[in-house]
C-alpha cells in the first residue's frame, strides 16, 4: 500500500479515544440465542480445505435470464436469537422462511404472526422430511447444536447453527464430517467476524500494515450481563459453559480470523464463577424461562493463553459479571513487527514522521456482507464463497474444550 493510499485509507487523530469511525449499517444483533426445542434458546493461515469441496447445488445456481431461485428456509427456535434469524433472512429477496419450529406454543404464535411464517410446528422433525425446506437454520440452546444440526445435515439440507458449534470436538467434527459427506452447506454463524470493523482490520494484516503479527489480545467482558440467572445459560447441563461459551466464542474467532491462524498447539485457561452463584451480576438477555431453584453451575469469567502452531499467541479475556470501569467492552488488538491496531474503534499505532502515531482508520466497504443470513444465501446462489468454513469453527471448538479441561486439571492443554 502506498503513503498516498494509506493516507487516504487513515485520518490521524491525537486523541482517539473521542473521535468516532464511520459507522456503516451491520446485520440486527447476533451474540446468543434462545429455544425452539427445548427450555427456549435466547441464545479465517486459514484452513479452505473444507471449502474448496462444497459447491452450490446446481438448481441454485443464479442464471442471468432468469430472477433468482427462491430458497425455503425452516428456523428452529423461537427465542431471542430465533427472532434475529427471522429478521435477517427476511433482507435477503431469494430467501423465504416457510417455517418455524418452537417448543413454546406462545413463543412460536408471536413469532409466526410478526414474520408471517405461514407454518408453525413444536417438533422440528417434521420439518426435515419436507422436500420443499432447502436451509435448516438453528437458534437453540447449545446442548442441542449438534444433534438438530446433524439430523438436518443427514435429512439433507443445509445448515446455519450459531454459536458454539457444539459442546465438545467429538460432535463438531462429526458435523463437518457430515456436511461435507453429503456436500451441504454447514455454517456457523460467527457475526462478530463479519462487521465492516473487523473486515477493515483484516484487510490491513493482509495488505502487511503491521509486518508480523506475533501476538494479540482479545476480549469480551461486561460488569453485569449474565443472561438472566436461573435460564439454561446458566446451567452446564444446557449451556455446556458460560461466558466462555456464550461470548469468548466470539473474541476467539473474531481474533483468529484477523491473524489467519485458527490452529492451536496449546491452551493454559482458567475459569471462575464470583457473582452468578451470588445471584449477582444478572442481565436482560434472551426469552428463556427462568427457574430461581436451578444451581448456577458454569463460568462468568475466564481467561486463557493460548499459543498457536506457528508460535504465535493470544491472551483471551471473557466475561458476564466484573467490576471493571467500563460497563461492555468487546475489542481485540494486535501487535506486529511494523505496526499494531486495536478496536473499538479501530486504531493504528506506528512511529511516524512526526513521532509516534495514533490513526483512527476508516472503515472500508465490506467485502461481505454484515448479515450473516444474506450471506449464507448468497453462498448458496453461487454469489459468495463461505466466509466461515466449518474447518475454522471446529477448530475453534478445540480450543474451547481444552480452556475448560486446562481450568479443570490446572494444566497446561497440548494439542495435536
Amino acid at each position: 500500500m502506498s503513503g498516498a493510499d494509506m493516507r487516504n485509507h487513515l485520518r490521524a487523530r491525537r486523541n482517539p479515544v473521542s473521535s468516532r469511525g464511520r459507522a456503516l449499517p451491520v446485520s440486527p444483533l447476533v451474540a446468543r440465542r434462545h429455544c425452539g426445542v427445548r427450555n427456549d434458546y435466547s441464545n479465517g493461515g486459514v484452513d479452505r480445505s473444507d471449502a474448496s469441496d462444497w459447491r452450490p447445488p446446481a438448481f441454485f445456481r443464479m442464471k442471468s435470464s432468469r430472477p433468482p431461485s427462491l430458497i425455503n428456509v425452516a428456523v428452529i427456535g423461537a427465542g431471542a436469537i430465533g427472532l434475529d434469524h427471522l429478521a435477517s433472512f427476511k433482507q435477503h429477496p431469494s430467501a423465504r422462511v416457510v417455517a418455524l419450529a418452537e417448543v413454546s406454543p406462545e413463543r412460536g404464535r408471536e413469532a409466526a404472526d410478526r414474520f408471517n411464517v405461514p407454518e408453525l410446528v413444536t417438533d422440528y422433525r417434521v420439518l426435515l422430511g419436507r422436500d420443499d425446506i432447502h436451509v435448516v437454520s438453528i437458534a437453540l440452546p447449545n446442548y442441542l447444536h449438534a444433534p438438530v444440526a446433524l439430523a438436518a445435515l443427514k435429512a439433507g439440507k443445509h445448515v446455519m447453527l450459531d454459536k458454539p458449534m457444539a459442546t465438545n470436538a467429538r460432535d463438531a467434527a462429526k458435523l463437518v464430517a457430515e456436511a461435507k459427506q453429503r456436500k451441504r452447506l454447514l455454517m456457523v454463524g460467527q457475526n462478530i467476524r463479519f462487521t465492516p470493523e473487523v473486515q477493515t482490520a483484516r484487510k490491513l494484516v493482509q495488505d502487511g500494515v503491521l509486518g508480523d503479527v506475533y501476538h494479540a489480545k482479545t476480549a469480551w467482558v461486561r460488569r453485569s450481563g449474565i443472561p438472566r440467572i436461573g435460564s439454561w445459560f446458566t446451567q452446564t447441563k444446557f449451556a455446556g459453559g458460560g461466558c466462555t461459551y456464550d461470548i469468548g466464542v466470539h473474541a476467539l474467532d473474531r481474533c483468529l480470523y484477523l491473524m489467519g491462524e485458527f490452529d492451536a498447539a496449546a491452551v493454559s485457561g482458567q475459569t471462575y464463577a464470583q457473582f452468578g452463584p451470588r445471584g449477582r451480576g444478572d442481565g436482560s438477555w434472551g426469552k428463556s424461562e427462568i427457574d430461581p431453584k436451578r444451581p448456577f453451575d458454569v463460568d462468568d469469567l475466564s481467561v486463557a493463553l493460548i499459543k498457536l502452531k506457528s508460535g504465535r499467541t493470544v491472551l483471551l479475556e471473557a466475561s458476564w459479571a466484573a467490576h471493571q470501569a467500563e460497563p461492555d467492552f468487546n475489542g481485540t488488538q494486535l501487535f506486529g513487527t511494523e505496526a499494531g491496531l486495536v478496536f473499538p474503534p479501530l486504531r493504528l499505532f506506528r512511529p511516524g514522521r512526526h513521532g509516534y502515531a495514533n490513526e483512527l482508520v476508516t472503515l472500508d466497504a465490506p467485502a461481505v456482507n454484515p448479515n450473516r443470513m444474506v450471506h449464507f444465501i448468497d453462498c448458496l446462489l453461487g454469489k459468495a464463497e463461505p466466509f466461515v468454513k466449518p474447518a475454522e469453527s471446529l477448530a475453534v471448538q478445540k480450543i474451547l474444550d481444552a480452556i475448560y479441561r486446562s481450568a479443570k486439571t490446572g494444566r497446561e492443554v497440548r494439542l495435536k
